[in-house]
């Protein structure tokens, strides 16, 4: 080792007295929490660590903030959602972080506990309790789909006069999280939820196999000289049919190798999310939430081939992918058998097979093939346009905070306090370098947001410039989403004959759905009356 790299190399000790040096630093009040939080990140510092810099911080002259909670203990309960990171995630940051940050600001103790569902049954969880009356959940991470359910009823606080108290929360956030992740009815002004984590469509691609020489040149013989992407920036080129391309040349059943896969399961709302692109992206819709017409909406000629078009890429998945959920893509991604896989991006260290929390590259499970430095995280394709342009349009996903209606005024204070912290900038920033995508706009700014995780420049590139859309908010969600989940299953797993069939059927029966809840004055059709898949 040489005069030089002796000199800069960090020791144990090195750490301890920097450590040291900040939490003096942090006591004096000579440095701000969110430099606090930057430079202990810098250092490697653990999340009790990092806690013991926020909780030690004193601004000059500053005392505890006075509270009418001072000197209690207030037991919280998250409701989240079960085998999703970011959900977990915040809730530890809570016990880890708030949890003394509250002691020393506000003069309470507080402890969260956690409960959990999956996906396809949280709602039902929490409207269980919620339709009881009961604040056995007090912060529920809701999915965005879900606020007009939670908000009729009058079981989630709408949080326009709370904002408005407390101008700490009045945010800017990226725009598809302001509407997607707060807002109900659709173009109202009512708030209903904070985002807790925003999320977006990314393609994760193998690039070992992309940038093998070999494979390069094979693909460029079966191509006319189209080269396989190298790049972030070369994916940002990439449109829907060379990217059909690409998966046809990885797909190899007798190598145990495939192209790609999607969501394409029947549970909860996967299917859907992963055929809504095909559509959105060429100009097609849901529904109009104004009128609440479905018929010749849902079931246009541009959603028929976009659902056509989902279908054909099942020729490039391994067996069995009809049924595939999140779950499932993660395993047989970083088991190897896939060169490409459209994932939600939250998901990004677990597709990396990556430590969650740990250091970018760290390897979480050394028994699966696939390892951080194999994966690139990319836009995904993009549909060409009539005037030669890509356009992308996809689902968007993530969750919102929403708080209990029926929170006592100490539990809903807490509850504020902690929506307070969660939006500081240094949270976020701990958050995200955890793996957690804000919807913050400051954060997605910060100079060095794009360095903390590999997925974050994809997350940010989609979740900008109506790239990302959400679908329904209505109160009926869960009845449409059952309706369309059986068809659009049904047709890419080949027990419905056709994807006009398909989205006929979704069509009529959602028409129904909302005529019979007086959600629309629109009557379904006459031939509406027999249809059946």
């Amino acid at each position: 080792m040489g005069a030089r790299e002796r000199s800069h190399r960090v020791t144990p000790n090195n750490v301890s007295m920097e450590h040291a040096a900040l939490l003096r630093a942090a006591m004096d009040g000579k440095l701000g929490r969110r430099e606090l939080m930057k430079r202990g990140m810098a250092l490697g510092l653990g999340g009790a660590a990092l806690a013991s810099l926020v909780s030690s911080y004193r601004p000059a002259g500053a005392a505890a903030q006075e509270s009418p909670l001072a000197g209690q203990t207030i037991d919280m309960t998250i409701l989240g959602i079960a085998g999703w990171p970011p959900s977990r995630l915040g809730v530890d940051m809570a016990n880890e972080l708030f949890k003394p940050y509250a002691s020393e600001t506000y003069g309470y103790d507080v402890n969260f506990a956690f409960e959990e569902a999956p996906f396809e049954s949280l709602f039902q969880k929490a409207a269980t309790s919620l339709s009881s009356g009961s604040d056995q959940y007090n912060i529920i991470i809701s999915d965005s789909q879900w606020l007009g359910a939670l908000a009729e009823p009058g079981w989630i606080l709408r949080l326009n006069d709370i904002i408005a108290e407390n101008p700490d929360l009045d945010i800017q956030f990226e725009d598809a999280a302001a509407v997607g992740y707060r807002i109900y009815p659709d173009g109202s002004d009512n708030i209903y939820g904070f985002p807790q984590e925003g999320d977006t469509i990314a393609v994760f691609v193998r690039q070992d196999l992309m940038s093998d020489q070999a494979e390069r040149d094979a693909y460029m013989a079966a191509n006319e000289g189209e080269d396989l992407p190298q790049s972030y920036d070369d994916w940002l080129e990439v449109d829907i049919d060379r990217y059909e391309r690409i998966c046809a040349h990885f797909t190899r059943p007798d190598e145990n190798l495939y192209g790609t896969a999607f969501q394409w399961s029947k549970v909860y709302d996967f299917v859907s999310c992963y055929a809504y692109p095909f559509m959105f992206s060429n100009g097609g819709e849901a529904w109009d939430p104004a009128t609440g017409q479905v018929e010749g909406i849902v079931n246009s000629e541009i959603n028929i081939a976009g659902l056509e078009h989902n279908k054909r890429f099942i020729q490039y998945a391994p067996p069995g992918a009809s049924n595939y959920g999140i779950a499932e893509e993660v395993d047989v991604f970083t088991a190897g058998n896939i060169a490409t896989c459209w994932q939600w991006s939250a998901l990004g260290p677990q597709m990396m097979n990556q430590k969650a929390g740990g250091e970018p590259g760290e390897v979480a499970d050394e028994a699966r093939p696939v390892t951080p430095e194999m994966v690139l995280i990319a836009v995904p394709p993009g549909f060409p346009q009539a005037d030669g342009t890509l356009n992308r349009t996809y689902t968007l996903g993530g969750q919102p905070w929403v708080i209990n209606a029926y929170n006592d005024e100490a539990h809903l204070q807490v509850a504020i306090d902690f929506m307070k912290f969660w939006y500081l900038p240094e949270t976020q920033l701990e958050f995200s370098r955890r793996g957690g995508n804000s919807a913050v706009t400051a954060v997605l700014e910060d100079p060095g947001y794009d360095d903390l995780q590999p997925h974050f420049k994809a997350y940010k590139y989609m979740i900008r410039e109506n790239r990302s859309r959400d679908f329904w908010h209505d109160p009926n969600y869960a009845e449409m989403l059952a309706i369309q989940q059986e068809a659009w299953n049904g047709y890419i797993s080949d027990t419905v004959e056709s994807a006009k069939l398909a989205l006929d059927y979704t069509a009529c029966k959602q028409q129904e759905i909302l005529y019979d809840a007086g959600r629309s004055d629109i009557e379904p059709s006459e031939g509406c009356a027999d249809i059946s898949l």
